[in-house]
């Protein structure tokens, strides 16, 4: 597929493209031996780990290949070291055959992870081009799922005893003895967005999954927010995409160059980011409570 270049409109930083170390979300980091554990520390200590298999040295054919000594995952090319070599990276969530999932290192939302697909023959391509594979689009949905899931019970961890929707299923939680089945509280699924930028700025392959609040310190430019409040982030329930579909052209729509439209209310700050930010941290405490 010929690059288009309007695929390459950045919605982030240089000092983001260029960072070579990434800090947790910009809630609370997973602690292994913390007894207020998060849902991905939960998944992480899990006992349930594939069985080792006696297998040659070489990767299996669906993985990023082993890299040489020279290899530069820097720049545009960073999520590269964590598909790699996993192991190695506090800031990985969680790893299998196919799949790394990991904070991102410069959150737009309180709680803000990336999912990194290993197929070899599909990272490096732009999604417009890699969801044309049925299989591998299915195999992308499902996992994106699972970490929805993860993600909406961190935000019950992290928010659920602020929210009012939460209060009858936390009492309940609380009864001596609790009922055999507990009101379902607040819908925090519903409280997650997921998709792919329309113009990535890293290399490889990576799916957005965050907290709809667009509440973070590294929320600080027009183009961050935009690009997670307007069509430039594309779920990947809507692929595969028509042809003529307009977000297929993220610069021509002018996404990250639009108004500011608070994402909770639909206050419109045109071109007030300043105004947009304080607003956002006011929505973000009533978006907690409800």
């Amino acid at each position: 597929m010929a690059e288009d270049k309007e695929l390459r409109e950045d919605a982030i930083t240089n000092e983001e493209i260029n960072a070579t170390s990434l800090p947790g979300h910009s809630g609370e980091k997973p602690l292994a031996n913390s007894k207020n554990r998060n849902a991905f520390a939960e998944l992480m200590s899990s006992p349930q780990k594939p069985k080792k298999k006696p297998t040659p040295k070489a990767t299996s054919r669906r993985l990023i290949p082993t890299s040489p000594p020279n290899a530069s995952f820097t720049g545009r090319n960073g999520l590269g070291g964590y598909m790699a070599s996993p192991a190695k990276f506090p800031a990985v969530i969680y790893h299998n055959e196919d799949f790394v999932a990991i904070y991102d290192g410069f959150p737009k939302s309180s709680v803000h992870v990336l999912l990194l697909p290993l197929n070899r023959e599909r990272t490096l391509l732009h999604p417009f081009e890699a969801f044309e594979d049925p299989q591998f689009l299915a195999s992308v949905k499902a996992e994106v799922k699972r970490l929805k899931v993860l993600v909406a019970s961190e935000l019950r961890r992290l928010y659920g005893k602020h929210s009012a929707s939460e209060q009858a299923r936390i009492k309940a939680m609380e009864a001596d003895p609790p009922p055999e089945v507990l009101p379902p509280g607040r819908d925090w699924e519903k409280q997650v967005l997921t998709g792919i930028h329309s113009g990535p700025s890293m290399n490889h392959l990576h799916i957005h999954v965050l907290s709809v609040d667009r509440h973070s310190r590294c929320l600080k430019h027009k183009k961050h927010y935009n690009s997670f409040a307007t069509p430039f982030l594309i779920d990947v329930e809507d692929f595969p995409l028509e042809p003529e579909d307009v977000r297929r052209h993220p610069g021509r729509q002018g996404y990250l160059k639009g108004n500011l439209i608070c994402w909770r209310c639909g206050q419109n700050f045109k071109a007030n980011f300043a105004g947009l930010k304080q607003h956002l941290a006011q929505a973000f405490e009533e978006w907690k409570r409800e």
